[in-house]
Formats: C-alpha cells, structure tokens, sequence
C-alpha cells in the first residue's frame, strides 16, 4: 500500500473511529490551544501544525509514519476547506 492509500485509510478507519469527527476534534483542540497561547486558532490551524509536529519529528528520524500523518493531516486539511466553502 502507498503512503496516500494508507493515510486515506487511517484518516476514514482507525483514527476516525479513535477520536471521532476530525472537524469536531480540530475545533476542541483549536481552542484549547487558543486558550492557552491567548491568539485566535481555528481547525486548519490545527491541521497545519500538526502537520509541522510531524516534519520536526521526520527531520530528526525518518519514520514512514510520520510521512502518512503528513499527507492524512493534509488531506484532512483539504476537507475542512471544501467544507468551509461549501457552508
């Protein structure tokens, strides 16, 4: 299975059924962390520093998972963007 299959596999599997609706989920973590860092985060926010979490980790130690969040957090990225236009 390729990077983008297995990540489209865990975003709609696994981790989807562990911690519930990505928008729902980025918007609790959103505002924790605009709680305590006292600036405005939204969902994509999330997304994207998670997205930065996983390069600081890739660039200390290859791992392929951390290639697979990348390209799932993007993805999920790109979901919350389609949903936002379309709401």
């Amino acid at each position: 299975m390729n990077i983008l299959e297995e990540a489209d596999k865990t975003i709609h599997g696994e981790r989807q059924d562990q911690y519930g609706n990505a928008e729902k989920s980025f918007a609790k973590i959103a505002g924790m962390w605009e709680e305590y860092l006292g600036v405005a985060i939204d969902e994509n926010d999330v997304a994207m520093m998670m997205i930065l979490l996983k390069v600081a980790r890739q660039s200390n130690q290859h791992k392929r998972d951390n290639l697979v969040d990348i390209c799932g957090y993007a993805a999920l990225a790109g979901e919350l963007y389609n949903t936002a236009k379309e709401g």
